[in-house]
């Protein structure tokens, strides 16, 4: 400012990125502040950088309160962020804030993909909230969503930790229902969602784990 340069929205974010980058979030937070006070308006960007920063440093509970403050001045985060935040919340057990904080962003008009929903079952299954996990599972497939196979190995993974053997072969069978080929090697020509490796030894690994034999 000195040297008659002044700073503007895109240099604030340059800086607030890089302070990010290196996990000082005190400053980078101080930058905020202070662009605030210079009456220079954060956009998207300046927020989604300070919100994936402070999750990253698990700063979780301030991280929510800027994607408030963004809906509160007309700049909603996009489903991108709301998925990294729904991660960190998962990530650190917080599995009720989760499950509130899918719900809250459907009522602000924000449509969760299918990443939101692997996300919160991944959480959930790991967090042993099973049954939770479940219902939001079949409200996938009742939904139609494009269930992926990695949601599936997670439901047929957490289902054999809970010793529901029946159930994860049935849901292996349901997989082959919604055009799976029970082959590794190949894919189904009309896309369709193939178990893999992944699949059958989550499965196969209840017979090791548990004496309990599958391919009877």
């Amino acid at each position: 400012a000195d040297k008659g340069v002044t700073p503007n929205v895109r240099s604030y974010n340059i800086m607030i990125n890089g302070l990010c980058k290196i996990k000082m979030m005190d400053e980078a937070m101080n930058l905020f502040e202070e662009m605030q006070s210079k009456k220079i308006e954060p956009n998207t960007v300046t927020y989604s950088t300070l919100i994936d920063g402070l999750f990253k440093s698990g700063k979780i509970s301030f991280a929510l309160e800027l994607v408030d403050e963004m809906h509160g001045i007309g700049q909603p985060a996009d489903v991108i962020t709301y998925n990294s935040l729904l991660h960190a919340l998962c990530k650190n057990h917080q599995l009720d804030k989760a499950i509130g904080f899918v719900d809250k962003i459907k009522g602000e008009g924000i449509q969760p993909n299918v990443c939101t929903y692997n996300i919160l079952i991944d959480g959930l299954c790991k967090g042993g909230r099973l049954k939770n996990a479940q219902v939001i599972f079949q409200e996938l497939l009742t939904k139609g969503y494009n269930v992926t196979v990695w949601t599936y190995n997670v439901m047929i993974n957490g289902l054999c930790k809970e010793g529901l053997f029946d159930q994860a072969l049935a849901l292996l069978s349901r997989m082959e229902d919604n055009g799976c080929i029970p082959d590794v090697e190949r894919r189904n020509e009309d896309n369709g969602i193939i178990p893999d490796a992944v699949t059958y030894d989550s499965v196969l690994c209840c017979k090791s784990a548990f004496g309990f034999s599958l391919l009877c």
